[in-house]
């Protein structure tokens, strides 16, 4: 065990650390949860953090509520209309999307916040309403220390490629699809 602690103290000496760009994307449940518990450890931590949600600005979270205790370092915008199955205007989706990209633009170049998560952003490229190459523009620039999470199913290949972590989530079984299961208060939403 001596050896091993040498080998991780002599690896991490030679470890940098900068602003990461994080996937998580896939057919699986958990993407929008995962990235939420990076919230609730930066808050811990004490850092500012914005939430920027396309597609799901329909309804209220219950995520969104606990998290409003900590007003004074977390801002939360939920810019759509709802699910795209819902909402059934591709346009008024589209121009929703383009207003958000807008405001996430402005925590993403903004070194006062440490994290910025982009709920459901991929969601928004898969289906055109953002364009890929003014995506990773500006996450080009967002400033060397500031994290971003870019989550929601179907990611482009190009946002992966520039992605410094990138998390797939998989499906084995799912309640709502295998066995006709609703989604439920506390489990879901």
């Amino acid at each position: 065990m001596q050896k091993r602690q040498q080998v991780q103290a002599a690896h991490l000496a030679q470890c940098t650390e900068k602003g990461l760009v994080i996937v998580h994307t896939g057919e699986g449940k958990g993407k929008t949860t995962a990235a939420l518990g990076m919230v609730l450890r930066s808050l811990g931590h004490g850092y500012r953090v914005a939430v920027v949600q396309f597609i799901k600005g329909a309804w209220c979270p219950a995520e969104r509520t606990v998290l409003e205790h900590w007003s004074q370092q977390l801002t939360w915008h939920a810019l759509g209309e709802g699910f795209t199955w819902e909402t059934q205007d591709r346009e008024r989706d589209r121009q929703c999307a383009q207003q958000a990209w807008a405001v996430a633009c402005d925590y993403l170049k903004n070194p006062d916040y440490y994290l910025t998560v982009l709920d459901e952003v991929n969601v928004a490229l898969k289906l055109g309403y953002l364009e890929i190459n003014q995506v990773l523009q500006d996450l080009g620039q967002k400033p060397p220390q500031t994290h971003v999470v870019l989550t929601g199913r179907g990611a482009p290949p190009e946002l992966m490629e520039v992605a410094d972590l990138v998390t797939e989530m998989t499906v084995r079984k799912h309640p709502f699809r295998s066995q006709g299961i609703k989604a439920q208060a506390g489990i879901e939403y």
